[in-house]
C-alpha cells in the first residue's frame, strides 16, 4: 500500500485536493478533522486539555464537555510552550486514529491512501509517507483566500506563516508539486496523474520519501 503525503501551507488549496482524491476513489485520513473530534463534545483530548487549560473547556452538545477552539487558540497562539503542551496532547491521539485508518486500509487491500497533515514536515510526518504532493498557489492568491476568512486578521496571518515552513521550501521538497492557482480543472488533471502515476508504477514510489527525507 502506498502512503501518500498531502500538505501545504494554509490558503493553499488542501482541502479542495483532499476532496478531489477522495472522488478519485483514494481514502483520505484528515488530520485536522481528527482534532476536531478530539477537541468535541466528550472528545478523547478534552480532559487533558481541560487540566491544562480549564477555561478553554466548556459545556458541549448533550452536557459533555468540548474544547473551545477559539479560546484556546487564544491561550496558546503567541505562547510557544503553552502550543508544545498542547501538542503533547493532540499529537499522540491524532497518530492513533491515523494508525487505525491505516490498519483498516491494509484490511480493505486500499493501493492508495492519503496522509492529509497540514504541517507535514513541520512536525516529521514525511517520514511516515511514501510520495509526498505539496499544495501551491501564488503567494497574491494565498492572502486573498485566508484573509476572507471570518476572524483572519494580517497580524494572524501573519503570525501563522511563521510557524509553517516557507512555501517555497516544501516545494523543494515534495515528490509533487500541484498547483491551485489556475483553476479547479487544472489542479484535478494533476491530481488524476499523480493517481494514475502511483496506480501504474507502485513500485517506483513506495518508501521512497523515508530514503531521502
Amino acid at each position: 500500500m502506498i502512503i501518500l503525503g498531502l500538505t501545504g501551507s494554509i490558503g493553499m488549496g488542501k482541502t479542495s485536493a483532499a476532496r478531489a482524491l477522495r472522488r478519485l476513489g483514494v481514502p483520505v485520513h484528515d488530520a485536522d478533522a481528527a482534532v476536531h473530534r478530539l477537541l468535541g463534545p466528550g472528545g478523547k483530548a478534552v480532559p487533558a486539555i481541560q487540566a491544562l487549560f480549564p477555561t478553554a473547556v466548556e459545556a458541549g452538545a448533550n452536557r459533555k464537555a468540548a474544547v473551545n477552539r477559539q479560546r484556546l487558540g487564544g491561550i496558546v497562539f503567541a505562547d510557544p510552550a503553552a502550543l508544545r503542551r498542547l501538542e503533547s496532547v493532540l499529537h499522540p491521539l491524532v497518530r492513533k486514529e491515523e494508525q487505525a485508518f491505516l490498519k483498516r486500509m491494509r484490511r480493505r487491500r486500499k493501493r492508495i491512501v492519503v496522509l492529509d497533515i497540514p504541517l507535514l514536515y513541520e512536525t516529521g510526518g514525511a517520514a511516515r509517507v511514501d510520495p509526498v504532493i505539496v499544495v501551491s498557489a501564488p503567494a497574491i492568491l494565498q492572502a486573498r483566500r485566508v484573509l476572507a476568512r471570518p476572524g483572519m486578521t494580517q497580524q494572524k496571518f501573519a503570525q501563522i506563516l511563521q510557524q509553517q515552513m516557507p512555501d517555497a521550501e516544501k516545494r523543494r521538497r515534495a515528490d509533487f508539486v500541484v498547483s491551485t492557482g489556475l483553476g479547479h480543472d487544472r489542479s484535478l488533471r494533476q491530481l488524476k496523474r499523480i493517481v494514475r502515476l502511483l496506480r501504474e508504477n507502485p513500485d517506483s514510489y513506495r518508501r521512497r520519501r523515508r530514503n531521502h527525507a
